[in-house]
């Protein structure tokens, strides 16, 4: 992306009253950053849900004069910039309707083809939640994923950590710009976090720190990722939005179970309960919902094959979701339910059994086949 581009995109991403979404739909309308900018105000005004408070700032002098000095700070940190539409934005972050239009990296993070999961937490993380979480890591550390988490104190810092220690990737993101660091004693992590991987963010060196960025920057944890695994969390928290975001990204979401007296599981529990999170008993779970395999070179690993059993006996309703699933292949959960007429809840409940019986396996994305 050029200089100019990037200052235009810079001016479009600071405009008052417009979002992420808003500035996507001004940018396919008009082609570019710079052609939204420099566009009548009467054109604009007859696209659809562009009204005249959206656009009433669209034009003032101040919007690429702060683009100006936001760009030499970009310049002179070295900060690489991703626009939404170039090559180098994360592939998944571009399915995501409000993803941002411009994000900022620092680091070197590879990303390309490589499974990418994010793990998030309570702050104030137990000593079997760390104990778990390191235990993921570790047993997800021969598929070579991408850990992805916020670097705040807690589960975030801890994933981040076994990250760097088996050697993968790992990327922070930030709810602030690259002109500061919070927490100011998570400063020591910095340069080997960016020699694992790196940092993201879409906030400016000018950005006010604000705790509301922390529920911002969650949506490019959910994003980024084709699944989110929850360790920890009370009744409310950061994680169960990011595990929200998650869900309407239509991601896989994975919860750790706990105790239902223990504070620090109620979320995770809830999520599960309410069918918002698979249920994860051991790392094992992960890659094989995911569907990871292993890369049979390494010899890392055994990776047994999936063998159907023989003279399995289905039920009336499995043999309908098992015929249909036959006839077309693999469905989303929804549709399923929706041309098996019957509630979704139900068609859950089946799959899992068929699941244990060796006639189904579970997708990403809430999808299914038959084995």
């Amino acid at each position: 992306m050029s200089n100019t581009n990037l200052l235009y995109a810079l001016a479009l991403q600071k405009a008052p009253n417009i979002g992420d979404i808003t500035a996507k739909k001004l940018i396919a309308h008009c082609g570019s950053p710079e052609a939204v900018l420099n566009e009548k105000k009467q054109n604009l005004l007859k696209i659809d849900g562009i009204g005249k408070f959206i656009i009433s700032d669209l034009h003032k002098d101040v919007l690429l004069q702060n683009a100006e000095s936001e760009l030499e700070f970009i310049k002179k940190h070295k900060v690489v910039c991703h626009y939404f539409m170039d090559t180098n934005y994360p592939e998944r972050l571009k399915h995501c309707v409000d993803g941002p239009i411009v994000l900022f990296q620092k680091g070197h993070v590879n990303i390309k083809n490589q499974p990418i999961i994010s793990i998030v937490g309570a702050r104030k993380i137990t000593t079997q939640g760390i104990a778990n979480c390191e235990a993921i890591v570790e047993r997800l550390a021969p598929y070579n994923p991408i850990i992805v988490s916020g670097f705040a104190y807690g589960t975030d810092i801890t994933a981040q950590k076994a990250a760097m220690k088996h050697n993968l990737q790992t990327i922070g993101c930030l709810a602030h710009g690259f002109n500061q660091i919070y927490p100011k004693v998570h400063k020591k992590y910095v340069a080997d976090v960016e020699n694992h991987g790196g940092f993201f963010t879409d906030f400016w060196s000018t950005d006010e720190f604000d705790r509301n960025n922390f529920l911002k920057r969650n949506r490019i944890i959910a994003g980024l990722s084709e699944a989110t695994i929850v360790v920890e969390s009370a009744e409310k928290g950061g994680s169960l939005v990011t595990a929200d975001i998650a869900n309407s990204y239509n991601r896989e979401v994975f919860a750790v179970p706990g105790r239902i007296t223990d504070t620090q599981s109620v979320g995770c529990n809830n999520l599960i309960k309410l069918q918002r999170a698979h249920l994860l008993s051991k790392p094992e779970d992960i890659p094989y919902i995911l569907n990871w395999k292993l890369d049979a070179s390494t010899g890392s690993a055994d990776e047994k094959p999936v063998q159907k059993q023989l003279f399995v006996e289905l039920d009336t309703d499995e043999k309908v979701i098992y015929n249909f699933l036959k006839d077309n292949g693999k469905e989303l959960l929804d549709l399923i339910a929706l041309k098996c007429n019957m509630p979704t809840f139900r068609v859950a409940t089946l799959l899992l059994n068929m699941e244990l019986k060796g006639v189904v396996r579970p997708l990403p994305g809430k999808q299914f086949e038959v084995i």
